[in-house]
This record gives structure tokens, sequence and C-alpha cells, in this order.
């Protein structure tokens, strides 16, 4: 029997009305699995590490930080946590060091239009003075069951998303259109099939599952948790993505972050859309 998973949510734009947790438009979950702990994203602040003292959890214990991409919404935590690893270490009790997993590009500069910083408050390097960083285009494995995916191919034409005035500085110093190719997420092989950890969908959620089971050898998916990055989609991507989810039969569905309401109840007509905040707990 494969070893199961726990998820805490830390941060999301919503709370639940029986946690004493606060919310932030950002995303930050807690994952425990084969004796290791794994912070998935920090949110835009340091109220993930609030959060987690109220749950009643630690994370001076921490294996790996995983991000999904570089934006400032799930990224804007690290300097927090680099603080709160280091005042604890200077406090004589010995906080882990963990190791820092994303995507090559998730510390290039951001722009979310000209002149207006989007991206990680951390560059490559400071990054690397505080952490062994792993960043990989490829699936990484962060434990034995708990793949990164590293870069995911986009193959569903309905999820294909204009980049705008999005721009990414290259090393070069360069810029182009930023496609958001940084955006990745984390797959669980449980017993009964893949979870699937998300944090923005930028890369489309229907493209990250399918690369999921492909690289994973899982066509078998239960449950789904994270951002899809629906805040306004067009019918035609809301109807693409609830047939996708649909022929999965997941057990559960726990769309968050930047997921709109209306998206939430488009979802629900396909599959079991489950109620996301702050403060919950699950497993697998």
């Amino acid at each position: 029997m494969k070893p199961g998973l726990s998820l805490t949510v830390l941060v999301d734009n919503n709370t639940l009305t029986d946690r004493d947790c606060m919310g932030e438009p950002g995303l930050s979950f807690l994952l425990e699995t084969d004796k290791k702990k794994i912070l998935f994203d920090t949110g835009l602040s340091g109220l993930f590490l609030a959060n987690a003292e109220k749950i009643g959890l630690s994370l001076k214990d921490l294996d790996f930080v995983v991000l999904s991409h570089g934006h400032a919404d799930h990224t804007g935590g690290l300097p927090h946590l680099v603080r709160h690893l280091a005042e604890t270490n200077t406090g004589g009790s010995g906080a882990r060091v963990p190791e820092l997993v994303a995507h090559t590009r998730c510390f290039w500069p951001k722009e979310k239009e000209p002149g207006t910083e989007n991206g990680s408050v951390l560059n490559e390097e400071e990054i690397r003075q505080a952490f062994p960083v792993h960043l990989s285009n490829k699936p990484f494995p962060v434990t034995e069951d708990l793949l990164f995916l590293g870069e995911i191919p986009r193959r569903f034409a309905f999820e294909r998303a204009d980049p705008g005035k999005r721009t990414i500085v290259l090393p070069d110093g360069t810029r182009e259109p930023d496609h958001l190719l940084d955006d990745s997420a984390l797959a669980f092989r449980s017993d009964a099939g893949l979870v699937i950890i998300t944090g923005c969908s930028h890369a489309g959620i229907c493209n990250i599952t399918e690369y999921a089971k492909e690289v994973c050898g899982e066509r078998r998916v239960t449950g789904i948790i994270g951002g899809f990055h629906l805040i306004s989609p067009n019918p035609r991507r809301l109807v693409g993505t609830g047939r996708y989810l649909n022929r999965l039969h997941l057990a559960t569905l726990h769309a968050c972050h930047c997921t709109s309401l209306a998206a939430k109840l488009a979802l629900a007509a396909y599959c079991p859309v489950q109620e996301t905040g702050a403060g919950l707990g699950l497993g697998w």
C-alpha cells in the first residue's frame, strides 16, 4: 500500500467559517507524505506562516519547497520563509533548510503590463543563497510517489491563452511575450489514482492532468485541487474543461484561488466540486 498524502490549505482567497485562518489573493499548501513535508507555494505574503501557527503546524522541518510558477501571489512569501528559518536557526532550535524545486524560468523577471513587476521578489541568485535548488523543465521526483511535472505541453486548443501585455525578461535582458511556460504542478500517485495539485493552471488544467497521466503511467485521476485560472473564461473553454473533467470520473474537485464563482458553478454540472479555503485539511 502506497504512503498516504495529507494536504492543508495554508493560504487561499477564501477561508472556511469554522477555521481561525485569514485569506489573501494567493495560494499555499502544506503536503505531508512518506515522512516528508512539502510546502507548495508561499502565497502573497507571510500569511502562510501565521495560518500554519494557528492550525498548529510547524514549518521548521520542511523537506522541500515547490513553486508552481513565478508570480508574486505564489512566491511572495519566500522572503518571510527565509527569515523564519534564519530566526529559528539563530534561536538554536535548528530549523531544517528545505530543497527548492521550480521550473527554470520561475525567477526570471515578469511584467503583467509595462512597468508593473509581477514576478518573484527574490531573484535566482538570492534563492540559491538560501536553499539547495533544483530548477527543471523536466519531471522531477520530490518523493517516490510525488512528482513535479516540469514544463507542461499545451495540447488542448480551448486552453490556449493570449499572453496580452504579459512579458518575461530573458537572461540576456531581452523581453518576449510571457506564455507562462514556468507554470507547473504536482502529481501524487495514490492507491485510488492520481491527485493533481496545481497553483494557477496557466498551462490549462486539462493539459496539466493529461501530462500527469502520461508521465506517471496512470490513467486514473481521483482528485484535483488548486487554482484553475478560470476568472472570466469564455464559454468554449468552460465547456471543454467541464467535459474533460467529467470523463475523469473524479471523486473530488477542489477549485480555488483564481477560479471564479461562476466557473465553479459551471464545473459543478460536470464533476463533484467541493468547498475550499484556508484551514481545509484533506487526505488521500
